[in-house]
């Protein structure tokens, strides 16, 4: 049966306003698990779906109450309210500008077992910042593409249960749907036919996505996801809660996957180690086959200051690749490795490197990446960090010509969070094209960009 994006939106519209049936009394403010602002796992399985042992970069939204420790342990792990960025003390986080206040939600309590939640994601920039145009059959997939315009990004709603298996056998999934400029670069873009979602286009550069629709189930230790998910590789994320800078990598846009059909376990060794392993579909399609490939990795604690995620995929990645009007079947490795450690009470440090190469069936080099990027986050106070990200981006690619070209990104930017709903990402960014091989505006060798948004969860 045929789903249109006007039956799915009625879903999940029907999905909310029957939730308020279910709530007890007045909405409240109570903990929530919004990803890279607040202190619960996050809400999207994204490039890190260990993302809780990583180092806080904005201290957790909390509330402390009589056991500070139990209660407000950050989710990112490095970094928590112990004292060395919180201070709380049995009477409340120190939460200055609203950060210790529980944030507001939608919901009380679940509805019918969900998490019924989301984000408005408002943003602005200067000038459009290209990818080079491969993963999004011909079209960059590079997000930030709607230069001089104050527009919605990201109008994001999920609903969720978390599958439980602590008790035996437990069931649970999850339905995003997402509304905005982002959209088109959310849809299952990587077969070009218009399949699932990648005609849900409204105007020029409006369109929604559902990019995750999956089903759970876990047992003990172990779980197991099948659906439509987001991948597991890379750091940064498509949802604007899940990364600290407005604007994302070129590593991103041009040599990872988006999203994935198939299914994934994930495998909780101990405490300090979890592993991933899986078989998709190909890179960045929704309910149909683009390919066969493996996923996989590991997570592991390695000090209390230190945590590496290392995944990887093999296999067929886009079997209806289309370059420069050519049917292109894509097939190779990818491997991304993330290491953090947490310098200093408020300084973290995090680096990914990135290898990936594929050819087509003939043996030519379809992309032949590698990327070091280098992050450093620093928190001022509960309300303020400050953070830098170097990128450097080597891409070669047989099909296009293109040889060892180096692309060079380095972006400073602020994360202020003016409550514990509400945080604003400024940011400036200067781009090296050293080839000019189209990532700037009109051929330019580099350039410099200003953007700005603001998340609001709910």
């Amino acid at each position: 049966m045929k789903i249109t994006k006007w039956a799915l939106s009625a879903a999940i519209a029907a999905t909310c306003i029957g939730a308020s049936a279910f709530a007890e009394g007045p909405i409240q403010n109570v903990s929530t698990d919004y990803s890279y602002y607040a202190q619960s796992p996050a809400p999207v399985t994204s490039g890190v779906a260990n993302r809780e042992q990583y180092s806080a970069v904005i201290p957790a939204a909390c509330a402390c109450g009589d056991s500070p420790v139990s209660n407000c342990d950050d989710a990112f792990g490095s970094v928590g309210c112990d004292g060395s960025v919180l201070a709380c003390d049995g009477n409340g986080c120190d939460g200055a500008c609203g950060a210790g206040a529980a944030p507001w939600t939608l919901f009380s309590k679940p509805v019918a077992g969900f998490t019924v939640g989301g984000w408005t994601n408002v943003g602005y920039h200067t000038a459009n910042n290209a990818g080079l145009g491969l993963l999004n059959n011909g079209v960059p997939a590079n997000f930030n593409n709607y230069a001089d315009h104050v527009q919605l990004q990201q109008q994001w709603l999920y609903a969720e249960k978390v599958a439980d298996g602590s008790n035996g056998l437990g069931f649970g999934g999850r339905i995003d749907y997402l509304y905005g400029t982002d959209g088109p670069d959310t849809q299952a873009f990587g077969i070009p036919n218009n399949h699932w979602d990648n005609s849900w286009d409204h105007g020029g550069a409006y369109g929604h996505a559902i990019p995750q629709l999956y089903a759970e189930a876990a047992y003990g230790k172990l779980s197991v996801k099948a659906g439509h998910f987001f991948t597991i590789i890379g750091h940064e994320t498509v949802a604007a809660t899940g990364n600290f800078f407005y604007s994302r990598q070129f590593t991103m846009y041009n040599a990872e996957p988006f999203t994935h059909t198939g299914a994934l376990t994930q495998y909780k060794l101990n405490d300090d180690t979890t592993m991933w392993n899986g078989y998709v579909t190909g890179f960045d399609s929704g309910f149909e086959d683009n390919g066969d490939a493996y996923i996989g990795g590991f997570s592991r604690k390695l000090s209390d200051r230190s945590n590496l995620i290392y995944t990887n995929a093999w296999g067929r990645f886009n079997d209806k690749l289309m370059i420069n009007g050519n049917h292109v079947a894509e097939r190779g490795q990818l491997h991304s490795m993330v290491f953090s450690y947490a310098v200093t009470d408020k300084l973290n440090y995090i680096n990914q490197n990135d290898y990936m190469y594929t050819e087509d069936a003939a043996g030519t080099s379809v992309r032949n990446t590698f990327s070091s990027i280098h992050y450093l986050l620093y928190n001022v106070n509960d309300c303020v960090a400050l953070g830098s990200r170097s990128e450097w981006f080597n891409f070669s690619s047989g099909l296009q010509n293109i040889h060892n070209s180096d692309i060079l990104n380095q972006t400073f930017g602020v994360n202020y969070r003016h409550n514990a709903n509400l945080v604003f990402r400024p940011e400036v960014r200067w781009v090296w094209d050293k080839d000019t091989v189209g990532v700037n505006e009109n051929g330019k060798s580099s350039q410099a960009f200003f953007g700005t948004d603001m998340v609001m969860t709910f």
